[in-house]
């Protein structure tokens, strides 16, 4: 059971940021977003990772780094548009 709710866990805060993703690709307007809040999740899950590692705990690791990934991902999409004018 423990498997189970980790593994769900893992999926749901992996892709957490992919439709904020999708939604900043497609319309390019980051106007909305907090880019203190973007940052502050991208470290903690980046630390996630780290701790992941130093525990040797694969699953932490992977999820987190899907993470890290996609909050990367926003924020260099938040820098790229952070000047477009809004329509």
């Amino acid at each position: 059971m423990e498997l189970i709710i980790g593994s769900i866990a893992g999926l749901l805060t992996s892709v957490a940021a992919l439709p904020q993703v999708i939604k900043v690709f497609k319309e390019k307007k980051v106007e909305n977003l907090s880019l203190l809040m973007i940052s502050i999740t991208t470290l903690g899950v980046f630390l996630w990772v780290i701790y992941g590692m130093m525990k040797n705990e694969t699953p932490i690791i992977i999820s987190n780094g899907v993470s890290t990934f996609f909050n990367t991902v926003l924020l260099i999409l938040y820098f790229k548009y952070k000047n477009q004018k809004a329509n």
